[in-house]
């Protein structure tokens, strides 16, 4: 077996082994001592492949997500953006309360600037889901913002819904926020109207959606610089706050 295969073998092993005393016993079990002595690798391996002890939960955080990362870019389409992102929304909860400890390890303990790999790629997949939303007219914000809004309640709800204990869990806590949360960033659907009268109402969206439009083809005529300013005009108009009266 060569150098790199025992290196993975190693390295798949050690994560193998924190994963499974995380699941057991939390993140407080998962020390350097116990993790080496479980994989059966000495201290200084773990040292060499992860660097240290963070470094060890970021790949054991990354282990926890694969799967619900798989599992969610397997979901195929609907053909409707926001019913896509209503089962979005729903296995990011599902994961959170059928893995609890990972999901704490990835989410519990924030730090300004620091994101696990994995955690980076699902902010990617909900940011793809969501400017699907906006190419289709639907989205009332940016999609940085809606994103972001998103992201802080699915995560606050599923931190909640971990404290209490299973049998006490209200679930319907999630459609709630869920459902409150589509309505704070959809426009209102009018299949009677395809360009309403009152078009200031509907100007965010369609900032919104010019702008998805925008980062999947260019405008042509436009230098680099031009379509950077167009863009961040696009994005100040889509999260301006709404006149006195509208929202």
């Amino acid at each position: 077996m060569s150098h790199a295969e025992l290196t993975d073998t190693a390295r798949d092993r050690l994560i193998r082994a924190a994963a499974d005393l995380l699941t057991e016993g939390g993140r407080d079990a998962v020390s350097t001592r116990a993790v080496s002595a479980a994989a059966g690798v000495q201290a200084p391996t773990l040292y060499r492949l992860f660097g240290d002890k963070d470094g060890l939960l970021d790949a054991v955080a990354a282990y926890g997500f694969e799967q619900y990362l798989a599992d969610k870019l397997a979901l195929e389409s609907t053909g409707d953006p926001v019913e896509d992102l209503r089962r979005g929304w729903d296995l990011h909860v599902e994961f959170g309360l059928s893995k609890p400890a990972f999901y704490v390890l990835m989410y519990g303990d924030a730090r300004p600037g620091k994101l696990s790999p994995a955690a980076r790629e699902a902010a990617g997949v909900l940011r793809g889901m969501i400017a699907e939303v906006a190419a289709a007219g639907r989205l009332r914000m940016s999609v940085e913002r809606a994103a972001q809004l998103a992201s802080a309640v699915g995560r606050g709800v599923v931190m909640e819904l971990i404290s209490i204990p299973p049998a006490e869990r209200d679930l319907e806590l999630s459609v709630i926020a869920r459902e409150n949360t589509l309505q704070a960033i959809l426009t209102p659907v009018r299949p009677d109207v395809l360009w309403p009268d009152e078009a200031m109402v509907d100007l965010p969206s369609r900032a919104v959606a010019l702008r998805a439009l925008l980062d999947r083809q260019p405008a042509a005529g436009l230098t680099e610089a031009e379509q950077g300013l167009l863009e961040q005009w696009l994005d100040r108009i889509a999260d301006a706050p709404a006149p006195a009266g509208q929202g």
